[in-house]
């Protein structure tokens, strides 16, 4: 992989033509070590955030030896990657030839489920064995997070005794998970979250081994400044000491987007200016599918080797397809005299950018490429004795 400073630097060096990522590991890997650092329990990454295998192995070096794989194929990237690690399939909905191969072929021990179907297509598709970690999802709410996810997955709290019960008698360990949904904005997601499923334990009267809170760790984006990461380790901490389980059951979460949002960016090329909507390279059906569809707000800077002077206006973007659904209504903050041949780098797209990316009407390559320089914003800095310690920093 080909290495810059920064931006700028591949824009004069490339001057390209289609979309290139820029891919930052140490800020990655910083942001894993404050993970491992400093979450009172175990870390694993939620690999549907950005399953590059460059990612993977920088965060294992980085200290995150678990994944949370949601498919087969994620189940056998890691494996081919990562020969070593830990994997937990806790996508709540499997089939029974997934569960069979992950088990059996990929030592996968650990799933999820929240219905008594779920259970039993486990149970018959490992072959009933004695060393079953399962995992029972608990719907909890989405109502402190920017993007729901309390409404695909999960038992009500109120009726998961029976399921508990059940899952207790089939594992070796059992396990309580939820999620709180994705870019959580306060901890007190999961202390609420946390509430409930210790309700629902209580009613059952199960031991439980594991408590899973899930994704939703934040990222930082323009108008979304969460609090620091340690205030919701503090109040994760805080709450799991408060639940009635086991003694020894151990305490793990899923960051996903937490991890990885600071890992790439996107250098994007302006085709045409009408007015205020610049039409780029890449869009809705790339790696801004988040800033089409649910109306995501990304960073962006004008490239060029001389800075320019004029006043930042409030631009929306179209991408290179055919559709009128290719659109990002922004706004994206850019100096007013941007124009046909600028280039453009959108930051923060480490999470869900890559991952999004199709080939539809014949646009979405991308090369990708190393840059030494820091992301447009971050949670994660370093002291200089080198301990991890949180902030807010913007890089303009």
């Amino acid at each position: 992989m080909r290495k810059y400073h920064n931006a700028l630097g591949v824009a004069a060096a490339l001057r390209p033509a289609s979309p290139v990522t820029l891919v930052r590991p140490h800020a990655a890997a910083r942001a894993a070590r404050f993970f491992a650092q400093r979450f009172p329990g175990l870390s694993m990454y939620a690999v549907k955030a950005n399953p590059s295998p460059d990612l993977l192995r920088t965060l294992w070096n980085a200290g995150i030896t678990h994944y949370d794989v949601a498919s087969i194929t994620e189940v056998r990237l890691v494996r081919s990657v990562l020969p070593d690690a830990k994997l937990c399939f806790m996508h709540p909905v499997k089939s029974a030839e997934a569960i069979t191969e992950a088990y059996f072929e990929h030592g996968v021990r650990t799933f999820s489920l929240d219905t008594q179907e779920e259970l039993d297509k486990i149970v018959e598709a490992t072959g009933a064995p004695d060393d079953l970690w399962l995992c029972v999802r608990i719907r909890v709410s989405s109502d402190h997070s920017e993007l729901s996810l309390a409404s695909k997955f999960g038992v009500r709290a109120e009726e998961a005794a029976p399921l508990l019960m059940a899952a207790r008698q089939a594992s070796d360990a059992l396990g309580v998970c939820f999620h709180v949904g994705s870019q959580a904005m306060s901890p007190a997601a999961y202390t609420n979250a946390i509430a409930l499923v210790r309700a629902a334990i209580v009613e059952a009267g199960v031991t439980v081994d594991v408590v899973d809170v899930g994704g939703g760790f934040p990222s930082v984006y323009p108008g979304m400044d969460p609090a620091p990461l340690d205030l919701y380790f503090q109040a994760v901490h805080d709450a799991f000491e408060d639940m009635p389980i086991s003694y020894s059951a151990e305490l793990w979460c899923e960051p996903g987007r937490a991890l990885c949002a600071e890992y790439a960016s996107v250098l994007v090329r302006v085709e045409q200016r009408k007015g205020n909507t610049l039409y780029i390279n890449d869009g809705a059906y790339g790696s801004l599918f988040d800033a089409a569809h649910v109306a995501w707000r990304f960073p962006s800077a004008l490239i060029r080797s001389e800075p320019s002077e004029a006043e930042f206006e409030a631009f929306d973007l179209y991408g290179p397809t055919c559709d009128d659904m290719d659109h990002m209504d922004g706004p994206f903050y850019l100096p007013g005299d941007v124009k046909a041949g600028d280039f453009i780098e959108i930051g923060m797209l480490g999470a869900y950018g890559a991952a999004m990316r199709t080939a539809f009407n014949g646009f979405g390559s991308s090369e990708t490429v190393e840059v030494a320089d820091e992301p447009m914003f971050s949670l994660y800095r370093e002291d200089e004795q080198g301990a991890e310690i949180i902030s807010i920093t913007g890089r303009n």
